[in-house]
């Protein structure tokens, strides 16, 4: 038991130098535009988040294409259609990409408030009395502003690890690494998970940092067990690139020069990344 103790140490200690080693190129980038179809998502007044992340996406998309070469872009979807969760990382798995970023706007809850609206006469008994009369408003209408970026919630690591698992010969960076005779196949698994969550956060500071530069309010990298993240086996992020029930901001993410620096913004992230990566 001991024996098998320290060997298990022995291999956790070794596996992340396999795992986190850099050379690896990036060739194959999927592109989710996030909602679609009948699934409108979060609404403003005058755009659905659906359109607007199609719109990024398909401008990201492009810009990919024409600045980084030899790399291949992958689209979730490229019409008004509404691809299930499941599809999506099916469509970067399936693919063997090497990073998926999926594109999302934000917005806030709706604040319920409870105002008076005059009186009524009501009877009770033989008399009449006033009564207060009540409506309730809903203010849709936020001030929050800015951009956040989302890696996967440690909670949701055991489907990060069955994709990664179920993918493996497209994951692994040596022919056989991920051989489910193998017993050590499940440290190896496991360190990949946790490489890819570090690669993650390393993609997300990137592409905040760069809408920071922009004068973007900057909400940092946020960790959540999206379902869209969790079932892909390669890293990635989810983007929220502003608030669509902020008037300004909306106005702003409808704009072509709106639209042209948050693609930038994305694009200069995922190239920093790549530099690093591949260095």
């Amino acid at each position: 038991m001991r024996t098998k103790l320290l060997l298990f140490i022995w291999a956790c200690a070794m596996m992340p130098t396999l795992v986190l080693a850099n050379g690896k190129k990036i060739t194959k980038i999927v592109i989710d535009a996030g909602h679609g179809g009948t699934d409108n998502g979060a609404r403003g007044k005058i755009s659905a988040e659906k359109d607007l992340t199609l719109d990024v996406a398909l401008r990201l998309g492009k810009m990919i294409q024409d600045s980084l070469p030899g790399v291949k872009v992958i689209y979730t979807r490229t019409t008004d259609i509404y691809p299930k969760l499941e599809e999506r990382h099916e469509v970067a798995n399936r693919s063997a990409a090497d990073l998926f970023i999926s594109i999302h706007v934000n917005a806030t809850a709706a604040r319920v408030e409870r105002v008076h609206a005059g009186y009524k006469t009501v009877k009770k008994g033989k008399k009449k009395v006033k009564q207060a009369v009540y409506k309730t408003i809903r203010h849709t209408e936020t001030a929050a502003s800015g951009t956040e970026t989302y890696v996967l919630g440690l909670h949701r690591s055991s489907q990060k690890e069955d994709a990664i698992g179920e993918y493996g010969e497209m994951v692994a960076q040596e022919p056989g690494m991920l051989d489910v005779n193998d017993p050590q196949t499940a440290i190896v698994v496991a360190q990949y998970a946790s490489a890819f969550l570090s690669r993650s956060v390393s993609l997300g500071t990137k592409i905040q940092n760069e809408f920071s530069r922009q004068g973007r309010q900057d909400k940092g990298v946020k960790q959540m067990g999206l379902e869209v993240l969790a079932g892909s086996a390669m890293p990635g992020v989810l983007v929220e690139i502003g608030f669509i029930n902020n008037p300004e901001e909306e106005i702003y993410l409808n704009s072509a020069a709106g639209q042209n620096e948050v693609t930038n913004a994305i694009f200069r992230g995922i190239r920093s990344y790549k530099a690093e990566v591949e260095r």
